[in-house]
């Protein structure tokens, strides 16, 4: 029987709200375009955040640019360097470094991210969470085809930390990729529902897709190590 010997993270909405590095971008999106274009910084920031609100996705500057009269053609391209390459302003959820720190010295622990691999690692460094992990895979060192749900990351990571999938969890929070892979390989995996997360409301696809546990908050995390300790795996486990 395998024991579990180590827990692997993800990082957008699992260790940090996502949505504040959005808003991070966008203050300094917003900071260029006042100086470039003219437009007061403040009405830019909350234009695009209520874009974002809304359910805008991937043509945010577009809608942006068109709404105020300008050709996204030319200036959208810039946007989206700015907003890639800024210096995150962001901060670990509440708890986190000590969650980390106490898994630490029971488990081996990774962290495995989507995303473009410069833009992860400013935020990485922004976090100041590096010390704690031991493995740390950027998906997109092998290109987008690499990104989860690919399993191949994963094996990565678990040869990186010397572990089986079966003696190995992840934790992560989109329905739609994050676990698929990990389970392909035998993993361990669960889903942390905050109410503030990006995909809250996302549902899995199929089984496939689901994570055997879900929490909804640092706190279940000890609930679902009890319950793999003793071989079993639900669809959900609340936290405390």
């Amino acid at each position: 029987m395998c024991e579990l010997r180590a827990i692997v993270f993800d990082l957008d909405d699992t260790l940090y709200p996502e949505r504040a590095f959005v808003l991070s971008g966008f203050r300094a999106v917003a900071h260029w375009v006042e100086k470039q274009l003219g437009v007061p910084g403040e009405e830019v920031l909350s234009e695009l955040f209520q874009l974002f609100k809304s359910g805008v996705r991937g043509n945010t500057f577009d809608l942006w640019l068109e709404g105020r009269g300008f050709k996204p053609k030319e200036l959208v391209s810039q946007m989206v360097a700015v907003y890639r390459e800024h210096q995150p302003d962001i901060m670990p959820y509440p708890g986190v470094p000590d969650l980390l720190a106490r898994l630490r010295s029971s488990f081996r622990l990774g962290l495995l991210t989507d995303g473009y691999m410069e833009v992860q690692k400013r935020k990485l460094a922004a976090l100041e969470l590096e010390r704690f992990f031991d493995a740390v895979i950027f998906t997109d060192k092998w290109g987008k085809e690499a990104w989860k749900p690919n399993a191949y990351p994963f094996k990565v990571i678990l040869n990186s930390l010397g572990v089986l999938g079966c003696e190995a969890l992840y934790i992560g929070d989109n329905p739609r990729k994050d676990f698929f892979g990990a389970k392909q390989l035998g993993m361990w995996t669960t889903r942390i529902r905050f109410p503030d997360g990006l995909y809250v409301f996302l549902e899995p696809a199929s089984d496939e897709y689901a994570p055997h546990f879900e929490v909804k908050d640092f706190e279940g995390i000890q609930i679902v190590l009890e319950q793999i300790s003793k071989g079993r795996g639900s669809k959900e486990v609340h936290g405390l």
